[in-house]
């Protein structure tokens, strides 16, 4: 009898489950799919295989299965049961979709230049900025970490560089909010569901005059409906350095010395690795929590995520807290649409201090560490950090690091608050608003002990500097979508407003009694010690008003037209300058779609598309650079009283106008055998006119002043880019796929000289760093160099050209230097292939460029035989036999290619179908800049690029980390 009525319960029990399995269009299962019983609150996730149990409720019920990025699958089933369900991608959602800039459209519709990168595609690792998660992942698109100083970020350039002063930064746009290159910081790494950069002008010219540069746009991610779902990420890292430079030790440095006859003063007997001392392994974490949910018509999605990083230099560090939540509500039948998005982040940072060291070289802590002599020791024997007095402005680095203070402290705040109406038959109109504050503090205490001479001669100097930016943005839209036959028809009118308002203050003092305050007190500094520029303030605002509209049309789903039109109007341009237009057309031509290719089996995509458009740049344009200004210069003693000063210190500019960039852009998209190999190529060319530069003018008519900031010159450049993914095995239990990137860039400067107010100014040659120059007619930072020929008896370095007294003409048009390569690269490349094999998966990154030489000026001041005195030198400079040098030679010019391995990261999925709260469990082992292979002899070969005036040149710079980390991500029930 008890048997029986077991098996009774077990039946009934049987009756009202049901079990099964959700798997993806390859036959892959998926993990954290939402299953809902229709009707009832019934529901739950996937685990780790995609499996699935949930109760009926009944003898059969309608179960619907959803996942991001496909379509919903809903389906009648029998309680008992146990069923397979496979979902379709679902070609409107966002893994198939492409932000574009006020809206969105279907990759296979896109006519501009557009790189997407998914959220599995991103770089894993412990990673502070979202731009190392896309190094090497998109053509065109050059990402380069510049040292690893906690809290510096990455640079990115997209297709080059594209003004020479008005900046080259892309526009950062995260889930519409538009920004610069600090918004970044407020992106939580692990929150990234997609980024599309927009490279070419018919893709950017929507942005007006902040798309010139290129646009970067970040979605995160949202919440479906369902069952509450709680996700936690942690990676954390040691940080190590791969490589140092070879200076001498006190052992060899004695022994050089007295070979060199330097006084024995200078020899202290001490043994110190200054290197070893200011440096340790760093270590970096990276948590985060987030959880969402919803129901039909509400879902949210919220997350804390926190970032500590440890520098490798002694009491460097960077903390960044970041918390956001965003919302989606529809109301009126599903017609209406409102979403919310908070987002606060507060980041703490303690920098190692720059500018250190005496006046003909001074350059960050690291440099100092090499600089100094190692047998001069720490410490004096009262206890005191030793100082030289018989060395000029000597430093003690190590002083340096344990006593000043350089600590920046920071908050930003946005939100966000997006509507859109379905008003009829594709007609709706939307409003969008955000708002960005940012106020930020920096407080920098240089004591005397300090050992740094100026802080000595004043007696200790403190100062804090406060930053306050508010962003206003606000945007009103309508768009309409229709198809009539074989006409689609997709149309977008946007009016946009924007306001930004930046404030700030600084205050110095000198003359402290103790240190014991730092920079919270200086007020007991001496006030009679306050200079000119101690105490100052600011405050400015710009507004940017525009009119844009685009429209989208298809004919046949094969041929693709996209128009935009932007016209903008800006306070920062002179009087005569206020407004600009910004036009744009691509056609794409989806080959596929044709008659003639329906009985083919070779491609299963082939579009071609063409595109122009013009854009602007802004950047760099402070709202008073059109108008003469007068400012403080000096003191003059009148009256028996001394007065402060008044001068002209800016001229007049009321023609002052955008830079204006043309671009033309052609491009092929194909995927072959059933998409086993997909790619991109890229053809374009782009001019930037009315190039924004700070020019020298003569001191009469119209000018007050001897510079001005105007609109002359122009530059070129063409480029080649291409991608490719290969999937080479794609079964059930294995995948490996190959892809990879590259471009090629060529530059030239077409003019730097023009008319400015009825002056000519007939320029030709610009310095540009470090034997660099801007040429007419070369590629942009060009190397105009003298030839190293050798030594002379004396030990002077000598060059080609030389007249009998040792000189030679060193102006930057002398007929003896010659041009040896530029300073930007030429091409970059990256391989990124990915492998899985049941629950494990690797993936890799390696990424490279070249084409470019590095002036090593820091190989130079380090092997000058004739400091050897008063300062260490590299091993490599012995056998130079150059005591000294008045030349800037090509002797520290070195090639700048690399290749470089950035990223590994190895994955396992635990199968966890019988663990009670847990859905999902990934650990992870990842390693970053695991190797370099490159001739550069300094401690990295990418050390700038900003595309600046400093490009090419290396004086010293942090150290690049090797990093290991472990990562964890747990999907909770």
């Amino acid at each position: 009898m008890l048997f029986l009525v077991c098996l009774c319960n077990w039946a009934i029990a049987q009756s009202g489950t049901i079990a099964g399995r959700v798997i993806d269009e390859t036959n892959q299962p998926i993990p954290g799919a939402t299953v809902h019983v229709k009707g009832i609150s019934q529901a739950t996730v996937t685990d780790a295989k995609g499996l699935f149990k949930i109760s009926a409720g009944g003898s059969a019920a309608i179960v619907v299965v959803s996942y991001v990025g496909y379509d919903p699958l809903e389906k009648t089933i029998n309680a008992g049961e146990t069923v397979t369900l496979q979902l379709v991608p679902n070609q409107k959602t966002l893994s198939e979709v492409v932000v574009v800039g006020y809206g969105t459209t279907k990759k296979k519709d896109l006519t501009g230049s557009v790189s997407t990168i998914g959220a599995k595609d991103l770089n894993p690792g412990t990673v502070t900025n979202p731009l190392q998660q896309m190094a090497g992942k998109a053509a065109g698109v050059n990402i380069v970490q510049v040292g690893s100083e906690p809290g510096v970020a990455p640079t990115v350039r997209i297709r080059g560089i594209t003004s020479l002063q008005g900046g080259n930064d892309p526009l950062v746009v995260v889930d519409g909010i538009q920004g610069n290159m600090d918004l970044l910081n407020q992106v939580p790494p692990t929150e990234i569901a997609s980024v599309d950069i927009l490279k070419d002008a018919s893709a950017t010219a929507i942005y007006g005059s902040r798309g010139a540069p290129g646009v970067i746009i970040i979605t995160t991610k949202k919440s479906g409906t369902g069952k509450t779902a709680v996700e936690f990420n942690e990676n954390a890292s040691v940080d190590v350095i791969p490589k140092k430079l070879q200076v001498l030790n006190a052992a060899q440095w004695t022994q050089e010395a007295n070979a060199l006859g330097v006084d024995v003063s200078a020899n202290h007997g001490s043994n110190t690795d200054w290197f070893d001392l200011l440096t340790r392994n760093g270590i970096t974490q990276n948590h985060n929590l987030a959880f969402g949910g919803g129901a039909n018509e509400f879902n949210y999605r919220a997350s804390i995520t926190a970032i500590d990083q440890t520098g490798i230099v002694a009491n460097s560090n960077y903390k960044n807290y970041i918390a956001r939540i965003t919302a989606t509500q529809k109301a009126l039948d599903d017609k209406l649409t409102l979403t919310m998005n908070v987002n606060n982040g507060i980041n703490e940072a303690a920098y190692e201090p720059n500018g250190i060291g005496n006046a003909a070289f001074s350059s960050n802590l690291i440099t100092q560490a090499d600089i100094a002599r190692p047998s001069d020791p720490v410490f004096n024997t009262d206890g005191n950090y030793f100082r030289d007095a018989n060395v000029f402005q000597y430093t003690n680095p190590y002083a340096v690091n344990q006593t000043v203070r350089n600590d920046v402290k920071t908050n930003n705040l946005f939100g966000s608050l997006m509507a859109n109406l379905d008003i009829y038959k594709g007609l709706s109109a939307g409003w969008f608003g955000s708002w960005r504050k940012v106020d930020g503090n920096t407080g920098y205490y240089l004591p005397s002990v300090s050992t740094v001479q100026t802080a000595i001669d004043n007696n200790g100097i403190g100062n804090i500097s406060n930053w306050h930016n508010d962003e206003k943005l606000m945007d009103i839209n309508l768009s309409y979508k229709h198809d009539f036959g074989k006409n689609h028809v997709d149309a977008t009118a946007v009016y946009e407003w924007q306001a930004q308002t930046y404030n700030g203050s600084f205050v110095q003092g000198r003359g402290f009694v103790n240190d014991l305050a730092s920079y919270n007190a200086l007020q007991l500094g001496d006030i009679s010690k306050v200079l000119q520029g101690d105490i100052s303030s600011y405050k400015n605002d710009r507004r940017l008003i525009s009119f844009l509209g685009r429209l989208n049309y298809s004919f046949a789903n094969k041929y693709l037209l996209t128009a935009s039109f932007r016209r903008d109007g800006s306070t920062v341009f002179g009087a005569n300058n206020k407004w600009a237009n910004f036009p744009s057309a691509s056609l794409a031509w989806r080959v596929l779609e044709e008659d003639f290719m329906k009985n083919q089996h070779l491609f299963s995509n082939l579009k071609l598309r063409i595109g122009y458009g013009i854009t602007g740049n802004q950047q760099g344009i402070g709202p008073q650079n059109s108008i003469a200004l007068v400012g403080q210069a000096g003191t003059v003693f009148f009256g028996g009283t001394t007065i402060p000063n008044y001068a002209a210190t800016q001229n007049a500019n009321p023609n002052l106008r955008w830079e204006t960039i043309k671009q033309a852009n052609a491009g092929l998209d194909f995927g072959l055998f059933n998409d086993v190999l997909t790619g991109n190529v890229d053809v374009y060319t782009a001019r930037t006119d009315n190039l924004l530069f700070n020019y020298t003018v003569p001191l009469e008519g119209p000018f007050l002043t001897t510079n001005i900031l105007a609109n002359v010159g122009s530059l070129q450049k063409r480029g080649v880019e291409l991608s490719l993914n290969y999937k080479v095995i794609h079964t059930d239990k294995m995948t490996l796929t190959l892809a990879g990137n590259g471009s090629y860039l060529q530059s030239k400067v077409l003019s730097l000289g023009g008319n400015i107010e009825g002056y000519d100014i007939p320029t030709n040659y610009v310095a540009w760093g470090s034997n660099a120059y801007l040429v007419v007619g070369k590629p942009i930072g060009t190397y105009l160099i003298l030839k190293h020929s050798g030594v002379n008896a004396q030990g002077v370095e000598t060059v080609i050209g030389q007249d009998a007294s040792g000189n030679v003409d060193q102006g930057p048009q002398s007929k003896y230097r010659y041009e040896e390569g530029q300073s930007l690269p030429k091409y970059t490349y990256a391989f990124t292939p990915t492998f899985t094999f049941k629950n494990f998966d690797m993936s890799m990154v390696w990424r490279g460029s070249g084409g470019n030489k590095i002036y090593n000026g820091l190989r130079r001041n380090l092997s000058m035989l004739e400091n050897l005195g008063k300062q260490n030198l590299l091993t490599s400079a012995i056998p130079t036999g150059i005591h000294s040098s008045p030349f800037g030679s090509d002797e520290w010019l070195e090639s700048g290619n690399f290749l470089r391995w950035e990223n590994m990261s190895v994955g396992y999925r635990f199968n966890v179908t019988n663990v009670k709260f847990i859905n999902a469990l990934r650990v992870s082992v990842t390693g970053q800049n695991l190797a370099l292979i490159t001739k550069y002899s300094g401690l990295d070969p990418e050390v700038d690029a900003s595309g600046g005036s400093s490009s090419g040149g290396d004086y010293g710079i942090y150290p690049r980390t090797r990093t290991f980390s472990l990562g964890l991500n747990v999907i909770l029930k």
